[in-house]
């Protein structure tokens, strides 16, 4: 079994103090963490179910991590070793373990799936994933002036979360308006309900089929965040970006929701010699321009954000110091935008966290 269930820790005290644990009896959760790793037994029963034979060989496997863990009790009786409350997925982790029964393990994968994904909300993407230990908190409390937006953005991503059919998502607008923020507080509303936020780095637009698997059979809810998104219709990631959105060999799971951000409402890099002249002997020639045009059309909703103006910002720099501008408020924070930065959400933001 080894590779599919963990081994009892070799160096269980070295073990012991490199994990972060939550509270309570230590040893129970060192085991619990080990079999929310065992990622090729959760992939397993994610794609096939447990199979009579499988759910045998679980039996004696659970069996003996547990005469390892009741051993280890006894040698090092241990309290807290962390601060922390449990998650519900080491919680049922343990319970799993101290029962013995492949029933609750099964369970634990389709509910929970496996580490990382039980453990985290939020990954970076380029050939493979890593969690983010501490993600951006924003929360959409934060964000003023496009009400009307994020409330059509919410009902999409809560129609995905619900199983309904959802819309790839592209959310167009000046640089420092605040549409990364709105992202980004998808997870912060979200996590509660499953949802997970995977931004995808340029690079990692070269894996999406490979990101695309290691996704499907999960229980969590996915939201593909592509920032600042541009591509030149040379690039070999201008047609994977179009596979993701429509079009792929491989399907997009229901679990995977694109959102994107960009400056460019169609998306693509262009320049006036990429245009045909009129009467131009290449008859393809305004096929290769629909060709570039067409790659926004594939998101099936299209949110702008407008720039700022000087009422808005000055409303954002408000509700991000959490109390009404005085005069001399006023002052400073019109006089840090007009230094070169600008009317933004971004600068809002700053001009709030130099003030605090």
């Amino acid at each position: 079994m080894k590779g599919i269930l963990p081994e009892p820790p070799s160096e269980p005290l070295q073990e012991l103090i490199t994990r972060t644990l939550p509270r309570g009896e230590p040893w129970g959760y060192v085991f619990a963490q080990r079999l929310l790793e065992a990622k090729v037994l959760g992939e397993k029963v994610l794609r096939e179910g447990l199979s009579p034979g499988l759910h045998e060989l679980l039996q004696g496997y659970l069996a003996k991590l547990r005469d390892q863990l009741m051993r280890l009790r006894r040698e090092h009786p241990l309290s807290d070793c962390g601060e922390r409350q449990p998650t519900p997925a080491e919680q049922a982790s343990l319970s799993a373990l101290l029962s013995g029964s492949t029933h609750e393990l099964e369970s634990l994968f389709k509910t929970c799936g496996y580490s990382p994904f039980a453990a985290h909300s939020a990954f970076l993407f380029e050939s493979q994933l890593v969690p983010i230990a501490h993600p951006d908190p924003v929360s959409f409390a934060e964000l003023v002036g496009f009400e009307r937006q994020i409330t059509t953005l919410r009902n999409n991503v809560e129609r995905f979360l619900s199983g309904k059919p959802s819309l790839a998502t592209l959310l167009y607008g000046a640089r420092g308006c605040g549409k990364s923020s709105v992202v980004k507080a998808l997870r912060t509303a979200y996590q509660g309900e499953g949802l997970k936020l995977v931004e995808v780095m340029p690079d990692g637009l070269d894996h999406l089929s490979s990101l695309m698997e290691s996704l499907r059979f999960l229980p969590q809810k996915f939201v593909l965040y592509l920032d600042d998104l541009t591509v030149d219709t040379g690039n070999r990631r201008f047609h994977k970006l179009k596979a993701l959105l429509e079009g792929a060999v491989f399907a997009r799971p229901d679990n995977v929701l694109v959102v994107a951000t960009s400056n460019r409402r169609n998306l693509v890099q262009e320049s006036w010699s990429d245009r045909p002249e009129p009467g131009a002997g290449d008859p393809t020639a305004w096929d290769t321009v629909q060709d570039k045009l067409a790659l926004a059309d594939r998101f099936g909703l299209v949110l702008t954000f407008p720039p700022f103006d000087q009422q808005l910002y000055l409303e954002v720099v408000a509700r991000l110091l959490g109390r009404p501008l005085d005069e001399t408020a006023r002052e400073h924070a019109l006089r840090f935008a007009l230094q070169g930065r600008g009317f933004s959400g971004r600068t809002a933001r700053q001009f709030a966290n130099w003030s605090s």
